[in-house]
């Protein structure tokens, strides 16, 4: 009678998710990578994706039905659901356009998430020298998708910083943020240009931000990939003549008149629209800007390189 009794508890309990739940501070069930071994040496689950909360936060469902939120350990995105401070991101300037950029870098880094994570199924890598949980009780850990750690690709597309705590990959993290920054790309185009070096020849025009990957398919949301120019001059600039220009030779011509006034922003839109003072339109049927890496270039009348970002 009382082995019965036994295995009706038992059976409750997998029926109701008890069993392998996760619960605030304990640990998921751990099991190892395809190949038996995790990336970093320590335990692992695979998940899949439930939500995309921001950059580097996502809620998480396992196997048995149960949920979890994680925080991507080791970087930092900018917020889309709080205030930014330029002061945390090297070379931002705490200016109303730093903020202003660091918002809208907020949100490349949540699209660049969602079209990556959204619905995949993942892995999640545990450092043996870091928490594993941190505020909120979030778990933190890698994201390891179709075998790349997408914790790292968020550095290297310069969609995050690295989060100054201990963990086992800080020294790849930085060295991966460092050259982010210095090429500009990501979030770092929001740097001024005397930190990231982007400028040519001193020029009072600079690229300060860069999306090339629209969500979704990028030929079919052109309206989304955009490049952002900024006069940091003192005087305006008038652009009647200038062109922009792609690594593959595409080639967009300003539209006479157009004239940048000090501090004023220009966003080139690939697709089709209606021209503003603050937006333009190249009218192009597919996209321009390719998304694992490209060179902007704006050229004077004369052709001369006045503004470069590579990224």
């Amino acid at each position: 009678m009382r082995s019965r009794t036994v295995f009706v508890v038992l059976a409750v309990l997998v029926v109701s998710g008890c069993l392998g739940a996760v619960s605030p501070g304990a640990s998921p069930t751990e099991t190892s990578d395809a190949d038996g071994t995790s990336d970093f040496g320590g335990p692992s689950v695979t998940v899949t994706v439930a939500e995309v909360v921001d950059g580097d936060t996502v809620k998480v469902r396992y196997a048995n039905g149960s949920r979890d939120t994680v925080r991507l350990l080791g970087v930092d995105t900018p917020e889309v659901y709080g205030s930014n401070a330029p002061g945390e991101f090297e070379g931002v300037p705490d200016t109303e356009a730093g903020v202003a950029c660091l918002d809208a870098a907020g949100e490349d880094a949540s699209a660049y998430a969602r079209e990556r994570l959204s619905g995949e199924e993942v892995t999640l890598v545990f450092d043996e020298t870091a928490d594993r949980r941190g505020y909120y009780g979030r778990l933190l850990a890698y994201v390891s998708v179709d075998g790349r750690s997408f914790n790292l690709a968020l550095l290297e597309s310069g969609h995050a910083r690295v989060y100054d705590s201990t963990f086992t990959e800080r020294e790849r993290y930085r060295a991966a943020e460092a050259d982010a920054r210095a090429a500009g790309r990501g979030l770092w185009s929001c740097a001024d240009r005397t930190t990231t070096g982007t400028s040519a020849d001193d020029a009072s025009i600079d690229v300060v931000r860069i999306h090339p990957d629209a969500a979704g398919d990028d030929n079919e949301n052109l309206d989304d990939e955009y490049v952002v120019f900024r006069n940091e001059g003192e005087e305006s600039v008038n652009l009647t003549g200038w062109s922009v220009v792609d690594a593959a030779g595409n080639e967009y011509d300003f539209p006479p008149g157009t004239t940048l006034e000090p501090g004023a922003e220009l966003t080139l839109v690939t697709g089709r629209g209606t021209d503003s003072r603050e937006t333009l339109y190249w009218g192009r049927e597919s996209a321009v800007w390719n998304n694992g890496g490209d060179t902007v270039e704006l050229r004077d009348g004369r052709g001369v390189v006045e503004a470069e970002r590579r990224y």
